[in-house]
């Protein structure tokens, strides 16, 4: 397995694959979502334990994301019918519940083998996660390994902060940086104020 850093700035593989959407099994692929920003993320496993807190936890945030034209897509290599059954059982139960955006089948293994995610001695994908952006490049992507879960408030600060420097050409965001926070110019000179304004 390579590492999933070297797909930052390449174009996201294509794939189409059956998800399960509002209970409905659907045929999508990722092209379907040219002219919007997209996160993707792949998880282990159904009926497991990291990943319902994951995926519940995006899905009770999806409206932060619809905000900021984002569309958020999950991916495992489980079956779509493994899928529906997990989002028919009651998030009490260890199921999902409703889910607000679309759950990927992944069975043959192809989509995680094309981010670089699959762990081919468990037959899993690890948690990798991608920000594409609306012309189908990945600006952003990070891998853990399955025993910790991911942020949801990162993933969005991450987001948001691709789309400022997007949107304000030449200008890049420091550290830590949250919406409404200091930006500084991707210029010697010019950044100097940034810096000089430091404590």
């Amino acid at each position: 397995m390579t590492s999933t850093g070297r797909l930052v700035g390449l174009q996201a593989p294509d794939f189409r694959a059956t998800a399960v959407v509002d209970q409905e099994f659907r045929e999508l692929a990722l092209r379907d979502y040219r002219g919007r920003d997209v996160v993707l993320f792949f998880y282990p496993l159904n009926f497991t334990f990291v990943c319902p807190t994951e995926i519940t936890a995006f899905s009770d945030r999806q409206a932060e994301f619809a905000r900021l034209a984002t569309d958020i897509l999950a991916v495992s290599v489980d079956s779509p019918y493994s899928h529906l059954a997990w989002v028919q059982t009651e998030r009490k139960s260890g199921g999902l519940g409703d889910v607000a955006y679309p759950l990927i089948s992944d069975l043959n293994k192809e989509i995680a083998r094309a981010y670089q995610l699959l762990d081919e001695e468990a037959g899993t994908a690890l948690r990798g996660l991608f920000l594409i952006d609306p012309d189908g490049v990945i600006r952003h992507s990070t891998v853990n390994d399955p025993a910790v879960g991911r942020s949801v408030d990162e993933t969005l600060r991450l987001l948001q902060a691709f789309q400022w420097v997007r949107d304000h050409p030449g200008q890049v965001c420091p550290a830590d940086w949250t919406p409404g926070g200091r930006t500084l110019a991707a210029d010697p000179r010019r950044s100097q104020d940034f810096f000089a304004a430091l404590d």
